[in-house]
């Protein structure tokens, strides 16, 4: 309920990431009142395989907003958005029971033998001209033709299909529905051009699956229950907004979804989205449907990036983020003679290899830790200039780039990026990420909120020339080191 001395207004946003969940509570006017954060691990089974158990999202969500309403007691809470890694496979019985853990996004890359069967089935060629996407690591539909194949108990019992943005919003409201980006990363269950499910394969890969019906993401989606108000500590009725993949909230968090805008999502993974006038389609990158109607993207995402960097710090003993960062700026560019491939959890675009291995490459016995930490940030540079050069060659226009994620907090990330690819990046003010567009959404569906004032740009990275013209040359290196390295690399994966 409603505390009877509650004197401001304000919305909820909440995401849940990779390594871990947000929360942020926003007043109409962009103030955020609150912040609250839950980490988390994943799970790892098998090699290649990647889940999340989808009842600890929402035992987080409430534990995020429980925290900011404990912190805020004078607040009304007028409307909820959610977002999510994505896509992900939770698949549920008709009562909305989990039936396993959900298979994550592409860095879950067990449906390789699925991708190819169905690309011999359907075409690879005419899944890219209706999806707007190939089969990849990131598609939904592989990942359920591996259940009907090596779990057809689970597959025979499931109804139904979430993702974390649209589990939340089942728990909260107890609608069923998801917004048209997360459905056209759904590969190749939806057609980009009509912007719906395409039910001539969808149909049979679902097998007795009732798809979820089809929103935008800042479109009210229900309100919250009497049973999730308990739960919460959430007002009952209050909207909640259909919400979207993490990414694409982070686009909208730092005003980065016009024609010509190019985000750089720095987290545990690096996602790059660039919004493009009309439907684009290229086999190295994902063709999407935007999070807001009659928006279009070229998308590109790592499998590891930020991921690497906290991996590294565990092994050198949790160190502090500032002690690592000052070690890797002494390190200087190109780290002191070492050159990393990032792809530690195979990769995703451009290289599209789920087999693809990380190497560190330059090894002596003079190397710090921080020269390490240096190559591993550097890997990623390298990376995001790879999937830039894909960008254009797809016919993306880059006019403005926007720097989001916890990992732009930090100067000398940004200015490896900024050198290695040659991009000036507007940093905003907020770097909260997906939480704070969710909860843009959220103010948009129940009032007048306008993005630019909530979270202008408030610093600049610029690219030095001098580094550049180094990183230059090292990028090169980079480009050579996968394929002269890859048949090593794919006989280490297969064991």
């Amino acid at each position: 309920m409603t505390p009877p001395n509650a004197t401001r207004r304000a919305v909820v946003g909440v995401d849940i990431g990779t390594s871990s969940s947000k929360g942020v509570l926003v007043a109409p006017d962009g103030t955020v009142l609150g912040q609250s954060v839950v980490r988390h691990s994943v799970d790892r089974p098998h090699p290649g395989w990647v889940e999340m158990d989808p009842e600890v999202w929402w035992r987080e969500f409430i534990t995020l907003v429980r925290d900011l309403l404990a912190g805020s007691a004078e607040v009304t809470v007028e409307a909820v958005g959610v977002s999510g890694m994505g896509p992900c496979v939770a698949v549920t019985d008709d009562s909305g029971v989990p039936l396993r853990p959900a298979l994550l996004y592409g860095i879950d890359t067990r449906a390789t033998e699925q991708i190819r069967a169905l690309e011999d089935e359907l075409g690879r060629e005419e899944i890219l001209r209706r999806c707007g996407s190939v089969l990849s690591t990131q598609a939904v539909g592989p990942k359920l033709a591996w259940l009907a194949r090596h779990e057809p108990g689970v597959f025979a019992r499931a109804r139904r299909l979430f993702m974390p943005s649209s589990w939340l919003v089942h728990r909260l409201t107890g609608e069923y529905v998801l917004d048209h980006h997360s459905a056209s990363q759904c590969t190749p269950l939806y057609d980009t051009g009509a912007l719906d499910w395409y039910r001539p394969w969808s149909d049979g890969l679902a097998g007795r699956i009732e798809l979820p019906r089809l929103a935008w993401s800042g479109d009210t989606a229900g309100r919250v229950s009497p049973r999730a108000a308990e739960a919460t500590g959430l007002p009952a009725g209050t909207p909640v907004t259909v919400g979207t993949i993490d990414a694409w909230a982070e686009a909208v968090s730092g005003d980065a979804h016009n024609a010509g805008d190019l985000m750089l999502m720095y987290g545990s993974t690096m996602f790059l989205i660039n919004t493009v006038r009309e439907r684009v389609t290229f086999p190295a990158l994902w063709g999407t449907v935007g999070a807001l109607p009659g928006t279009r993207n070229l998308a590109g995402g790592m499998a590891s990036s930020g991921a690497i960097t906290d991996w590294l710090r565990s092994l050198f003993g949790d160190p502090s983020i500032p002690e690592l960062l000052a070690e890797a700026e002494t390190s200087g560019p190109g780290a002191r003679g070492l050159l990393m491939l990032p792809y530690f959890d195979g990769e995703r675009t451009p290289v599209a290899d789920p087999a693809a291995r990380g190497v560190l490459a330059g090894l002596t016995l003079a190397h710090t830790r921080g020269d390490i930490y240096r190559a591993a940030l550097e890997a990623t540079g390298f990376g995001v200039r790879h999937n830039v050069e894909a960008i254009r060659a797809a016919g993306g226009r880059i006019d403005r780039v926007v720097a989001v994620g916890g990992g732009a907090q930090g100067h000398l990330w940004t200015q490896i990026v900024s050198d290695i690819t040659g991009l000036t990046q507007d940093i905003p003010t907020h770097t909260i990420g997906a939480s704070l567009g969710s909860a843009f959404l959220a103010a948009s569906a129940v009032g007048d909120a306008d993005i630019a004032r909530w979270n202008p740009p408030a610093t600049r990275c610029h690219p030095d020339p001098a580094t550049t013209a180094r990183y230059d040359e090292l990028y090169t290196r980079y480009r050579e080191l996968y394929p002269a390295t890859a048949d090593i690399v794919h006989g280490l994966a297969a064991g």
